[in-house]
């Protein structure tokens, strides 16, 4: 193993002291900013960082970070570290904008840094998305989110779907604010001792690869793929809504002067294959129930725009609760709007 170049170190923290600049060191890799000193606003947008690779493993900050600043201002600059002192040959620079980082490929691709060391920049692939499989059937989703929040920082959503690979297993994958931030959920979920009530095994956890982008993407398009998943995990419920859900449940407030329900509905998810996905608010001004989750509803006439039948699963399932529900297990309800499910729905 090389050893620490103690002159690259002593010119190092000579280099920080000068400059004011502070280096955290955390989980194998030493951090510059993130935001730096002064930075007004949000952290930049995706497309801003770039990879650094062949680096000389006693190549330090105080040669980097100058090197990476003369052709854009940087938000943050990452140096993955080994145990005994010496970077592990690659980093990461994110730059203020998408030009920043174009820039420094432009320019600082296949650079000498070293006599007949030249280093590799590129644009980093910003993985922000793991899969956990092997989730219990039995799970919810506020009950998965409100842990992984706990354990980890920067979850943007999560989305639970029947697991294509285990049986009567959910898989759920999550998106987060940054790479960096993902990449600390990955290790702390893999490295730390944590398990959800119910779930048996440990849960695998993994980077978003594309073939199960396509399995899940396939499960949406095709309602009978998504029927056969859903055989192997019955924990995900599926039905036809009644059209007059909305209507029993007018009729059931006004027989008990609880007064008109109030729904707010909002579309923020549409497929090609005709899967809409609301978030839904409701409640009964003189009772103490109300809903607020995610709903999403199968599309079966083109150009409706689902926020009726988002109302209904609702109403539906206020009506449920209530016990007050007039749809017998064999009816056969007027024109049925199409198939729905629920995604982390909460009663309060």
């Amino acid at each position: 193993m090389r050893a620490v170049n103690h002159d690259n170190k002593v010119a190092l923290l000579a280099w920080a002291k000068a400059t004011g600049i502070t280096l955290v060191q955390i989980n194998g890799q030493r951090r510059y900013g993130g935001p730096p000193p002064g930075w007004v606003g949000s952290p930049p947008c995706a497309g801003s960082e770039v990879f650094i690779g062949r680096l000389p493993q006693d190549m330090y900050e105080h040669e980097l970070i100058p090197l990476f600043q003369s052709v854009g201002t940087l938000y943050e600059f990452r140096l993955m570290m080994t145990f005994s002192g010496l970077n592990r040959g690659f980093a990461y620079a994110r730059y203020s904008s998408r030009h920043g980082a174009s820039q420094a490929i432009a320019a600082l691709h296949n650079r000498e840094v070293r006599r007949g060391c030249a280093i590799l920049v590129c644009r980093s692939t910003e993985k922000c998305q793991l899969s956990l499989d092997g989730l219990a059937p039995a799970l919810r989703h506020p009950q998965l989110e409100a842990s992984l929040r706990g354990l980890t920082q920067g979850l943007l959503d999560v989305a639970l779907y029947p697991s294509p690979y285990q049986q009567r297993c959910q898989l759920a994958l999550l998106r987060y604010s940054s790479h960096h931030a993902a990449a600390m959920a990955k290790k702390t979920l893999v490295e730390g001792n944590w398990r959800l009530v119910g779930t048996e095994e440990k849960v695998k956890v993994d980077w978003l690869k594309s073939d199960l982008k396509q399995k899940l993407l396939l499960c949406e398009q095709s309602p009978a793929a998504r029927q056969e998943q859903e055989a192997k995990c019955p924990a995900v419920s599926r039905s036809l809504v009644p059209s007059d859900a909305l209507a029993q449940l007018n009729t059931l407030c006004q027989r008990r002067r609880l007064g008109t329900p109030v729904f707010f509905t909002k579309r923020v998810q549409a497929t090609p294959s005709g899967w809409l996905r609301f978030w839904c608010q409701a409640a009964i001004p003189g009772c103490p129930l109300s809903f607020s989750g995610f709903v999403r509803v199968w599309q079966d006439r083109p150009g409706t725009s689902g926020h009726e039948q988002a109302k209904a699963a609702v109403a539906l399932h206020l009506l449920q609760t209530l016990g007050e529900s007039s749809l017998g297990v064999g009816a056969s309800p007027p024109a049925p709007p199409g198939l729905w499910e629920w995604e982390g729905r909460r009663l309060m």
